[in-house]
């Protein structure tokens, strides 16, 4: 296991700096050819070998799921999911931390509002009187708190200056709590919201969400490929540096379909889809017409594991990554426990 890790993580590597910073964020074909070839040769079981050691491991717990905390894991932060801002723009919600009163870690309020641009340029703009309460309302709430997680997504590329003097304003106010803030993953520097350097700055830590390269609504793929991941670590340790950097990993798996039938048709495509099936249309008891058919779809579905994770959390050490998190508790295979650990 570990001289196929070796020889993967040294092809990618190879990959990586063949593949230009502004290139497509997909896995480089040298890369993923890497892999394959690896694990053609050999048949590694990742629970034979010894786990690959960081110093922080971050997972996030969404609240009323605590029956998913695995016992005796290599968890060093929780992050509880979550305190949201509502539509007037006051925060609600916050978990109660008493509930993992028996756990050791460190634990870290999160705030999250996914994702609405025109509430959350209300929230952070100096020009809001809603923006200094809630950096009150958020501080209040954190005091029993070790740390203040922000996960403020799709922000407007224009609220950049406004979310990093919004952050400043926060840290004063949780005082030596530890504050981290979510960016999403990339692999240069762009014009948008989500300055890394800036951020980490200002911030504890920097969470990096490297997944949702492939996503619903785009073509099949992984989640977080290992050379997408490996391209997003290398600019995010450039960028933040390893002291506050931590790189993301993700739990869950998505799937893909050829086609979904469901949906809204017109008469015309209806009728074609009744003819096809040769459908016999029936009545409601008010009179409304409808047909039942069948299709077969096919799905393909991309997921992680623990051989999986252990490749890409070697990718990251290679990089300097010193910090990992996983988004999120429940949504993992068992067997990842036994390939990560803490220093």
């Amino acid at each position: 296991m570990i001289r196929m890790i070796a020889r993967t993580t040294e092809a990618l590597a190879l990959a990586f700096a063949l593949v230009p910073a502004y290139a497509h964020p997909a896995a480089p074909l040298a890369a993923t050819t890497a892999i394959q070839a690896a694990l053609a040769q050999e048949s590694p079981d990742p629970r034979t070998e010894p786990p690959l050691a960081f110093k922080e491991v971050w997972a996030y717990l969404m609240t009323g799921e605590e029956r998913f905390l695995p016992e005796d894991a290599p968890i060093t932060d929780l992050a509880y999911f979550s305190a949201r801002i509502s539509s007037t723009g006051e925060l609600y919600g916050a978990p109660a931390v008493k509930r993992l009163a028996a756990q050791k870690a460190p634990k870290h309020l999160v705030v999250a509002r996914v994702p609405n641009q025109a509430l959350l340029h209300l929230g952070i703009t100096p020009a809001s009187p809603l923006r200094d309460k809630l950096v009150r309302d958020i501080a209040a709430a954190a005091a029993p708190y070790d740390g203040v997680n922000i996960d403020f997504e799709l922000l407007r590329p224009g609220d950049g200056p406004a979310f990093l003097e919004f952050l400043s304003l926060l840290k004063r106010a949780i005082g030596k709590r530890i504050l981290s803030v979510c960016v999403p993953a990339r692999t240069r520097k762009i014009d948008d919201a989500y300055d890394y350097a800036k951020i980490a700055a200002i911030a504890d830590r920097v969470f990096v969400m490297s997944y949702d390269e492939h996503w619903s609504g785009g073509p099949a793929g992984p989640v977080s490929g290992i050379g997408w991941a490996g391209r997003v670590a290398a600019w995010a340790a450039q960028a933040v540096g390893a002291p506050k950097l931590i790189m993301g990993m993700p739990f869950y798996g998505r799937a893909w379909g050829d086609k979904s039938p469901a949906g809204a048709y017109r008469h015309s495509s209806l009728s074609l889809k009744k003819e096809e099936h040769a459908a016999e249309p029936g009545r409601n008891p008010e009179g409304i017409p409808y047909f039942r058919f069948s299709e077969t779809v096919n799905l393909v579905l991309y997921y992680d594991d623990a051989l999986s994770t252990r490749l890409r959390a070697d990718v990251y050490a290679k990089q300097g990554v010193e910090k990992i998190g996983f988004w999120r508790l429940g949504q993992e295979d068992p067997e990842i426990w036994r390939v990560i650990s803490a220093e």
